[in-house]
């Protein structure tokens, strides 16, 4: 069992079984999750719970690797989580704030062609408390940021392996974790989850957690280059797409983003970038232009910077709000995916370290949308 998965409530059944008084599963609850340390660090527990809860309770979130740029203010991790799935996370320091992206599946179904992750296939779904201990490592992880930057984390971005709206159900439940009081207590208006167009997602997702902000990677705005691109297109048309989002808009009060990835040759000529100007106008939405990272065996390549340029002006001529998103971490394999696939090649066994050994306050055993 993975105390990770296991909710306040069913910690304390869990504790109580043990004869432990109710309020020690809030203290092991606010230690793993507010505080994010191990149950080393939990000293207002006796020692003998804190023995039992390592060898019965294990919070299996395990660094294989870590790499940093950006003079230590982006630091990606590959994590294995409950001793058994292996993910990426990073974690980018800004100024003012400070993120981490999180995956919800290992690998993705949705098989874009220029996406690494996509290349992997799907391997599995991660559950709400998996995708909840990204997070958790990320809150320790940000004590040791440089001091350029916070070291607090503010902000969770779903922009990380897998698609979150594929994996609904624990995508929902992990905001839920992350948002919850007694633990990371991290709400939803600081969480924005990514989705190639998953369209009854966005419409529950509207429902469920209308504080939460929503990403659509479009990458094309028209829908012979969509299928192409992102074969979801398929199955969710892009006028299917839209009016999801603009039920999304109009239920939540919320801009949201569309994101675009710059493919040379691609999507990145001056009538992709007329067709997107409409889309964007209709939504109100803000638009995260991705200079594209390069993916091993893919052929597609990153748009030059005179035509990253001229696909600016005209969305700005077309009175559309854009932005070019910061590369952040470009020479740590910083594509989503590059990370694993260099592991499931070649493994790290010499980098491979608990975080507790990395970091005595974590436990025990990509980019931000604008």
């Amino acid at each position: 069992m993975n105390v990770l998965d296991l909710s306040l409530p069913e910690l304390g059944e869990v504790l109580g079984s043990w004869g432990e008084p109710a309020y020690r599963a809030r203290q092991v609850y606010a230690g793993l999750w507010r505080r994010a340390v191990g149950y080393g660090e939990m000293t207002d527990l006796p020692g003998g719970l804190r023995a039992r809860l390592a060898d019965e309770l294990p919070a299996e979130v395990e660094v294989l690797a870590e790499r940093l740029a950006d003079g230590g203010a982006t630091r990606k991790a590959l994590l294995r989580l409950g001793g058994r799935h292996v993910v990426e996370a990073v974690l980018m320091g800004y100024p003012d704030r400070v993120t981490v992206c999180v995956s919800s599946q290992v690998g993705c179904a949705m098989a874009c062609s220029f996406c690494a992750t996509g290349q992997m296939g799907l391997q599995g779904n991660l559950t709400a408390g998996e995708i909840a201990a990204q997070v958790r490592w990320a809150r320790g992880a940000a004590r040791e940021l440089p001091d350029t930057t916070p070291r607090r984390l503010s902000n969770v971005v779903f922009m990380g392996m897998g698609e979150p709206l594929a994996n609904e159900r624990h995508t929902f439940g992990a905001i839920g974790r992350i948002g919850d009081p007694a633990g990371l207590g991290i709400g939803a208006r600081h969480v924005t989850v990514s989705t190639v167009g998953v369209v009854p997602g966005i419409r529950r997702l509207a429902a469920e957690h209308p504080q939460a902000g929503l990403a659509v990677s479009l990458h094309a705005a028209d829908d012979e280059l969509r299928d192409r691109l992102v074969p979801p297109n398929r199955l969710w048309p892009l006028r299917q797409v839209e009016a999801a989002v603009a039920f999304w808009r109009d239920r939540t009060r919320r801009r949201p983003s569309i994101e675009w990835a710059m493919i040379r040759g691609e999507n990145d000529d001056d009538r992709q970038a007329d067709l997107l100007a409409g889309v964007a106008r209709r939504l109100r939405a803000h638009v995260n232009l991705i200079p594209m990272n390069p993916i091993p065996g893919s052929p597609a390549q990153p748009t030059t910077p005179e035509r990253m340029a001229g696909f600016v002006g005209v969305l700005r001529s077309r009175g559309v709000n854009v932005t070019v998103r910061d590369t952040r971490g470009r020479d740590i394999d910083a594509a989503c995916g590059q990370l694993k696939w260099e592991h499931d090649r070649r493994g790290f066994p010499q980098e491979s370290r608990s975080t507790e050994e990395r970091n005595p306050h974590q436990a025990s055993s990509a980019d931000e949308v604008a």
